[in-house]
C-alpha cells in the first residue's frame, strides 16, 4: 500500500468520526478492509471518498457513512450472528465479518455474488456463508438445517412500504434488524427491535437512497437503477 492510499484511508476514518461513528471496532475494520479492491478499476481512485460508486448490474456499493451507520446501529458483538440481505460487491459483509462470529449474506445476482465470494477468499475471510437467493425470504432451510433466527439483520435494498414478514420473523427475540423503507426518493432507514415473539419496537434514523428489494434471483439481462 503506498502513503497516498494510507492517508485518504485515515482521512476517510476521521471524516467517520467527525460524523458521528465512534465505535472503534467499525472504524478499525473500516480502515483495514480494502475499499478500493471492491469496486471496478473506473472508480478505484474514487473508493476511499465518501460516496456510493456504482460496481455493475445496476447496484452500488454504499457510501462509507450509511455502511458504518447502519453497522453502529446494530450494536453487533463478537457473539453474533448476522443475516445480510444484499450481498452487493460483499464490501459490507467483509466489515461485518471483522465485527461478528459469522455472518450469512444473499445475493440475488449470481455475478455479484461470484465476485464477492473471490473477494472474501483473497481477504482470508473464513466467516462467512454466501448464497444466490430471493432474499426477502430470508435465509432458506438447507440440509434440513436452519441457521435462524439471527442476533442481527442488515438489508442494503429498500422495502416500498414495510420490511417482509419472513425477515421479521427470523430476528431472534431481544435481536434487531436495520432496513431502508419506502419509495425511490422518500425512503428512511429504520431499525426494528424484536421485543417479543409479538412486539417490535421501531426507530426512523436518517434518510437514505438504496435500491427497490426485488424477489427472486436476478434474470441475466436484468438492471435495477438508484444509489445507496
Amino acid at each position: 500500500m503506498n502513503t497516498q492510499d494510507v492517508n485518504r484511508r485515515i482521512r476517510l476514518v476521521m471524516d467517520l468520526r467527525n460524523k458521528g461513528i465512534t465505535d472503534a471496532k467499525i472504524l478499525g475494520a473500516m480502515e483495514r478492509i480494502p475499499r478500493d479492491e471492491f469496486v471496478p478499476k473506473a472508480v478505484k481512485d474514487q473508493a476511499w471518498d465518501d460516496m456510493a460508486l456504482p460496481i455493475g448490474r445496476g447496484q452500488t456499493i454504499s457510501q462509507p457513512y450509511v455502511v458504518a451507520a447502519m453497522t453502529q446501529a446494530l450494536q453487533i458483538s463478537d457473539m453474533d450472528k448476522v443475516l445480510e440481505i444484499g450481498t452487493g460487491c460483499g464490501y459490507q459483509t467483509a466489515i461485518l465479518a471483522k465485527l461478528c462470529r459469522r455472518v450469512y449474506t444473499i445475493e440475488r445476482h449470481e455475478i455479484l455474488l461470484e465476485r464477492a465470494e473471490k473477494m472474501f477468499e483473497a481477504l482470508k475471510l473464513r466467516n462467512i456463508t454466501a448464497i444466490a437467493a430471493d432474499g426477502m425470504k430470508g435465509w432458506p432451510t438447507i440440509h434440513g438445517i436452519d441457521q435462524a433466527p439471527f442476533d442481527k439483520i442488515i438489508v442494503t435494498a429498500a422495502a416500498r412500504e414495510k420490511p417482509p414478514q419472513e425477515l421479521l420473523d427470523q430476528i431472534k427475540v431481544g435481536g434487531a434488524m436495520i432496513i431502508p423503507v419506502g419509495p425511490s426518493g422518500d425512503q428512511s432507514l429504520k431499525l426494528y427491535k424484536k421485543e417479543s415473539e409479538e412486539a417490535y419496537s421501531v426507530k426512523d434514523l436518517m434518510p437514505v437512497r438504496f435500491v427497490p428489494l426485488l424477489p427472486d434471483i436476478a434474470k441475466d439481462e436484468e438492471e435495477n437503477g438508484a444509489a445507496a
